[in-house]
């Protein structure tokens, strides 16, 4: 005969955590949400549901209207009800739900549904669609027991199913449980015995403030919304390159440091680059959103993968802050949920109109060093005339070194200017381009913004007139610029070629006749595959896989000079078509057209454009600040100098850079991107444009509804919006119950089971709106109460009513998360560095693990105190997760994870015993507890109380000690190695064996679990 608790089992994982309801009776009125909306949702709205396309019968059960027109429902007499009837029937063609769909109501169920026909079948609004209202605090029988207005909810659920709390843990527990859970570190044996002798009664809620004041705060909490963010270092899919978004982490670190209320938080991450003079931080906030994968896969569809990245980024905030699975509505209208497939698209344009550059992150101490090294250039710059070699003759060596100076700068000046070729810059009068949007600059270049795609056209017209003839040559200057990937001069964004372009061919038309181009030339040049040369004629050879980059040398100006076979000498309309066509994103970002009137072959010049432009002009119109110019450039390039110009080039080589994260840029209002509803989510389908806003479910008034991402952002955090508060609270409690109050902390739609304790949820919900959006302040509430600080032990009478601790009658009690598994190893073994922010770091971890990554991956093990960084700063590779945590169910970033899983399994066990990262950190724990106590029983106690918290039962220590003796016999007989399980020449049997006590340790239950 099955016990009761497998029974109960049986019965959860059929109808979920509703079992924990009570029953209704049959002379209390059916609740519609609680009694009738979950047997709709997950037996009916499948077929009868909002989503019309897979609509059976046309009959509509979501909406009251629709099904008693249709007449499955006719309030008040049940009898005359179609629902029922086929509900009843035992006919297998007419009954509902099929019979072979094994989905078939129980008799209480039936019974349910006639008495809610009878009491006129009601509907009520879904609970979570419903704005939170403060709900009274309810009266309790056990008055002592809370100490909040929280313990109040919680106990009066328990008096109702006739439960009690648990006793308060030990201080040693609760010391443990609250540091692991506001800094995810374990006290240190002191601190632990500080606060369990402190007789103060203000003890714990100092404690509680001193750590929610602490750096390792923010550390902690970063995490759970780095999961959230899908955060990680490199770009996922096949390559899985890395890319530079750290600041963004250490922005949300010290964002949740300075308890930035939540809706700043949101605000700044959704669209901070839109606030008002939007600041580095609030730029860098934006990141959230560029967490998305990158495919760089050759062949792809640039703008398909940013559909792909839309599709991701309005999936992530659905379940970020409405909690709901909006992504269900990308193929067709949402089956459970009131969200159309119109809605969803609708959402999509929200965000749709951003760009998405990267952005150097300007730090005082990088100035600094820049500053300093570009003085120190400047003066050995200005010092090079003097360095110039003094020439043969009469004189001191100053006026030697002058006339030599002078001597050998005229003749480089007479060659120079026989090389200088006059250009005109040539201003467009009409642009016109495949997609990307062409803008003319006050300079005659041309600027490229918006979309990409891997075969851009560009078309610049041009209207000569008499001044601009004969026109005998072309120069094209592609031009760094600051607000391209890179420094530009292209758009390429792709790891290893951001700022690169790739121009296929060039050519011309003159009154609509094509011009024959030829003879050209390039001050540099690359090209990697096709003819395999950098020659410049690759432009003009008719061959798309050929042609003409600055690769490697981005950030810099370059030039392209073509020669026209006949000279123009009419007035008239000039056309250039330039191609960029490669299997990846690569047109020009800044650039410009010049011509000259030149004779003979005009090549390329070595020289910057505005040093040929002033050695082309007649000497006597050069100012002196012009002449001084060209001074300067020749003793740049001046070869007497080469020697003493290597210290400005050693210099230049150590100017550090910037470090750069990826962030959004709304675009301009004149350029933006339009949104389509796309036809069952396909990419290759877009059918009519959509306007933006949010679903229409969750706003009165649509027409004032967002129309923006900034928009948008102000209205998930406003009173209008009734899900985010709850969601924000739920995944708080569910962090530090192991649970949410609505279990499925992602999913608040009416798939999803009712909260548990649905006041205090919207109870709290309020106090957190009301308390100015303080996460500090909602965790403070929570782990002061009394519900927070029971003892987690489980009784029979729980154990069999309620294991999972729905009920909350007892404490927390589960495994920490990955990175809090090594953070105790590192804070238990005296490694674990303060170092705070910065780019990721390699802790050790075997080599096979990236061995088959793409590209040959390399994961080299940090050095000093990087190898034992927090394990929040450990860098993050989509396709090889660090196997430390994977195996300890830390997500890799790909999607959004609003809920780890939490497994145990054998290989956790054996990754803590034998990986090679903890058997270093078990020889520091052992060195450590050694050099604190020499006396055996005192090295035993340290190891344990730097692992468990609490000091050892006496059984506990004499098994530790046994064992310890034991290790070491083994290791005397030579059974075990001494110097490979203590790790150095000079180890001792001694040393070893505590090794062997602390890896046993480590490898506790207790030593991974919140007490």
């Amino acid at each position: 005969m099955l016990r009761f608790p497998i029974v109960l089992f049986l019965l959860t994982l059929i109808f979920g955590s509703s079992i924990l309801v009570p029953s209704v009776s049959a002379q209390e009125s059916i609740d519609f949400n609680r009694d009738i909306r979950p047997i709709f949702a997950a037996r009916c709205f499948a077929c009868h549901g909002p989503d019309e396309s897979h609509r059976e019968a046309d009959l509509r059960l979501d909406d009251r209207d629709a099904a008693v027109d249709y007449g499955a429902i006719v309030p008040g007499t049940p009898d005359e009800s179609l629902l029922l009837e086929r509900i009843l029937t035992d006919d297998p063609d007419l009954q509902m739900p099929p019979p072979h769909t094994n989905d078939t109501l129980t008799p209480q169920q039936k019974e349910k549904f006639r008495q809610w026909i009878k009491e006129g079948a009601p509907y009520a609004k879904h609970w979570a669609f419903v704005p939170p209202e403060k709900p009274p605090v309810p009266d309790v029988s056990q008055a002592s027991w809370p100490r909040g207005d929280i313990d109040r909810f919680v106990l009066a659920r328990l008096e109702k199913e006739g439960l009690k709390p648990s006793p308060e843990a030990n201080k040693y527990a609760l010391v443990r449980r609250v540091y692991l859970d506001l800094i995810g570190l374990p006290p240190t044996p002191d601190q632990a015995d500080a606060f369990v002798q402190d007789q103060d009664p203000q003890a714990y809620e100092k404690l509680v403030d001193h750590l929610l004041a602490s750096p390792r705060y923010g550390e902690r909490w970063a995490r759970d919304w780095l999961d959230l963010a899908r955060y990680s270092d490199t770009n996922g899919y096949e390559k899985d390159r890395p890319r530079s978004i750290w600041p963004y982490r250490d922005w949300v670190i010290r964002a949740i440091n300075e308890d930035m209320p939540f809706d700043q938080f949101t605000i700044e991450q959704i669209a901070g680059d839109m606030l008002p003079d939007a600041t580095q931080s609030q730029k860098i906030a934006t990141g959230f959103h560029r967490n998305t994968m990158l495919n760089e896969e050759g062949g792809i569809d640039p703008l398909e993968y940013r559909f792909y990245a839309m599709v991701d980024r309005v999936a992530t905030t659905g379940t970020v802050w409405l909690g709901l699975t909006v992504g269900c509505a990308q193929c067709h209208t949402h089956k459970y949920d009131p969200i159309t497939h119109t809605d969803y698209y609708s959402f999509m344009a929200l965000m749709n109109n951003a760009d998405e550059p990267d952005l150097r992150v300007k730090t005082s101490a990088i100035e600094q060093r820049q500053a300093e090294i570009t003085a120190q250039i400047e003066k050995l710059t200005a010092e090079l005339a003097d360095q110039f070699p003094p020439g043969e003759g009469e004189g001191d060596v100053k006026q030697r070194r002058q006339a030599n100076l002078e001597a050998q700068r005229d003749a480089w000046l007479q060659s120079a200017k026989q090389q200088a070729t006059p250009w005109q810059p040539l201003p467009a009068t009409k642009l016109e381009s495949n997609l990307p949007k062409l803008e003319s600059l006050p300079d005659h270049s041309i600027l490229s913004s918006g979309d990409i795609t891997k075969r851009d056209v560009f078309t610049l017209t041009y209207t000569l007139d008499a001044s601009q003839l004969p026109l005998t040559a072309l120069r094209l200057e592609v031009m760094a610029d600051p607000r391209l990937p890179a420094g530009g001069p292209g758009r390429a964004y792709y790891e290893g070629r951001e700022g690169d372009f790739f121009l296929s061919e060039l050519s011309a038309t003159f009154a609509g006749q094509p011009v024959k181009l030829e003879g050209a030339s390039t001050s540099y040049g690359k090209i990697g595959i096709g003819s395999g040369s950098a020659d410049a004629a690759n432009v003009l050879d008719g061959n798309g896989s050929t042609g003409w980059s600055t690769a490697e040398r981005e950030g810099e100006s370059h030039q392209l000079v073509v020669n026209l076979a006949q000279p123009i000498t009419t007035p008239g309309e000039f056309t250039v078509k330039l191609l960029f066509e490669r299997h990846f994103a690569a047109s020009l970002g800044r650039f410009r057209v010049s011509a000259t009137s030149a004779s003979g072959q005009v090549a390329a010049s070595q020289m910057p454009v505005e040093v040929e432009a002033l050695l082309a002009m007649p000497a006597e119109e050069l100012s002196p600040e012009q002449r001084q110019q060209i001074e300067r450039y020749y003793l740049t390039v001046a070869p007497e100098l080469a020697d003493a110009r290597k210290p400005i080039d050693a210099l230049r080589k150590k100017l550090p850079a910037f470090p750069q994260t990826l962030v959004m840029q709304e675009r301009p209002a004149d350029n933006p991107r339009e949104t389509f509803l796309h036809h069952r989510g396909e990419y290759l389908s877009p059918k009519q444009a959509v306007s933006p806003g949010v679903p229409e479910f969750l706003s009165e008034d649509t027409s004032e509804g967002p129309s923006n991402r900034l928009e948008l952002a102000r209205w998930l955090v406003s009173d209008e919006n009734p899900l985010t508060a709850r969601v924000v609270v739920n995944r708080t409690w569910q962090s530090l119950f192991g649970r949410g109050l609505a279990e499925s902390s992602g999913d608040f739609g009416t798939q999803s089971d009712p909260p548990t304790h649905p006041e205090l949820l919207d109870y709290l919900a309020c106090t957190l709106m009301e308390n100015g959006w303080s996460m500090k302040s909602l965790q403070r509430q929570i782990v002061l109460s009394a519900t927070y600080r029971q003892a987690s032990d489980i009784s029979d009478q729980l154990r069999e009513i309620d294991s999972a601790n729905r009920l909350l009658a007892r404490g927390p009690r589960f495994r920490v998360d990955a990175e809090i598994v090594r953070d105790i190893m590192l804070k238990a073994s005296g490694k674990l560095s303060d170092k705070m922010y910065g780019p990721g770091v390699y802790p050790p971890q075997p080599e096979s693990v990236t061995a088959l990554a793409y590209g040959n991956f390399q994961w080299r093990p940090s050095t000093g105190e990087d190898r034992y960084r927090r394990s929040i700063y450990t860098f993050s590779k989509r396709t090889t997760p660090f196997a430390a945590f994977a195996v300890f169910d830390a997500p890799s970033g790909e999607v959004c994870t609003a809920r780890r899983d939490r497994s145990n399994t054998p290989l956790q066990a054996l990754t803590l015993l034998n990986d090679a990262m903890y058997i270093e950190l078990a020889q520091a724990l052992a060195t450590a507890a050694q050099q604190e106590h020499t006396k055996p029983e005192a090295i035993a106690e340290n190891i344990f109380r730097r692992l468990m918290t609490r000091p050892p039962e006496a059984d506990e220590l004499k098994t530790i000690l046994a064992y310890r003796s034991q290790q070491l016999a083994r290791l005397h007989s030579g059974e075990l190695d001494v110097q490979v399980i203590g790790s150095q020449a000079s180890s001792s049997a001694e040393h070893a064996a505590w090794v062997m006590v602390a890896r046993s340790l480590m490898n506790l239950d207790q030593a991974v679990t919140k007490p």
